[in-house]
């Protein structure tokens, strides 16, 4: 993938990070501050497909956002160029996809 393109997906995906990790911390606040337990928050969570939808869209956008991060980092870090980069990048972006939707589903079911 061109250096723009992925310019673009993470400048795109930080537009959608940005609102949603506002809304995820308020929730966070609201539930510690309410006195929820997690038994509480996942029952309220449990089979929402607004919720799974909210939290799919965030380890979605996570999962392009962090590993175009990433890579950025090692490029001017290190001297690791090449496909070899794009295809650990690639596989990051799979493992926090994977991850994070398995942690969606556990959660809203």
């Amino acid at each position: 993938m061109s250096e723009s393109t992925l310019f673009a997906l993470q400048r795109l995906s930080a537009k959608l990070l940005a609102p949603l990790v506002v809304a995820h911390l308020a929730l966070i606040l609201y539930a510690v501050h309410g006195g929820l337990t997690a038994a509480e928050i996942l029952g309220r969570t449990q089979g929402s497909a607004t919720w799974g939808a909210f939290y799919g869209l965030f380890v979605v956008a996570v999962a392009v956002h962090a590993p175009i991060g990433v890579r950025n980092v090692v490029r001017e870090w290190t001297r690791w160029r090449g496909r070899s980069l794009d295809l650990a990048s690639a596989g990051l972006a799979i493992l926090l996809l994977a991850l994070g939707l398995r942690a969606v589903v556990a959660v809203v079911g």
